[in-house]
């Protein structure tokens, strides 16, 4: 096969083999590769990367059954030793008395399920977020988005462990886009329902979350959000708008889910011990 020959500006003729030759060689010049950059990965490879950084957090007790009660999902950052969650997940009293401890149920790609009791480090209840530490070695983290470029429109994806674990302590992940950035909506309160925390609330103003066109459950919340093309994180999973009451969560879910931004847990991360 022939190549018709490529008239030149300067009155040369190059043959089209020539000039691909002459590509690929400049193309090897570091600085000039101007179309490349870090290699993308498909969205089957990030969640394999992903799945054992995410974790169900839970109470456990040894003198009950079942010994582990799931609160929510939680993923690991950091050094390997931190696991953010929502502070709403790890709120509830303890049982201390009876033995009752904070601890998180992970697996990893060799092994079974595993268990790690973990403590309370940082709370950061205006914008619902809660930092824990893990008891034993470091477990693989993932990596926060360091900009503020999310955009609405962009594919997500997040991990978790929906439904309280109904389907089962696996992984599960959703798609979907970031359909709103907007201000979280404060809750309406009546006299009766005003508290220190709804006061707090309306002091400290409002703040934007990400709104998305995706389905979340309980026990989603405190799961990472993150973007599809390296795998960052760029938000917590916080809360599932229900329209009607938990008991058709199942059978009609809403469709819509929010996010905290991965700012604020930057900051609560960055705070003095």
């Amino acid at each position: 096969m022939r190549f018709r020959s490529l008239p030149i500006r300067a009155g040369a003729y190059w043959c089209a083999a020539t000039v691909m030759r002459w590509l690929a060689t400049w193309a090897l010049i570091p600085g000039l590769l101007w179309v490349a950059g870090p290699a993308l990965a498909d969205l089957p490879e990030l969640i394999e990367r992903v799945k054992p950084s995410v974790v169900v957090i839970g109470t456990l007790q040894r003198t009950r059954s079942p010994q582990f009660v799931m609160r929510g999902t939680g993923f690991v950052v950091g050094d390997g030793y931190e696991v953010a969650t929502n502070a709403h997940v790890i709120q509830e009293e303890l049982n201390v008395a009876a033995g009752e401890t904070l601890a998180i149920v992970f697996r990893s790609a060799t092994a079974a399920a595993q268990q790690r009791l973990v403590k309370v480090i940082r709370v950061d209840k205006a914008h619902d977020l809660a930092l824990l530490r893990i008891d034993g070695p470091a477990l693989p983290a993932l990596i926060l988005h360091d900009s503020e470029s999310v955009r609405e429109g962009q594919s997500v994806a997040f991990t978790g462990f929906p439904i309280g674990g109904a389907l089962g302590l696996s992984p599960v992940t959703h798609r979907g886009i970031i359909s709103s950035i907007t201000p979280i909506v404060l809750p309406s309160a009546n006299a009766r329902q005003l508290n220190a925390r709804v006061v707090q609330q309306i002091r400290s103003g409002s703040f934007d979350i990400y709104q998305l066109d995706a389905t979340a459950y309980p026990g989603n919340s405190g799961g990472p959000l993150y973007e599809t093309t390296r795998g960052e994180v760029i938000g917590i999973i916080n809360m599932v708008f229900v329209k009607e009451s938990k008991e058709s969560v199942l059978s009609k879910p809403s469709g819509i889910s929010f996010a905290i931004p991965i700012r604020y847990l930057r900051e609560l991360m960055a705070q003095n011990p």
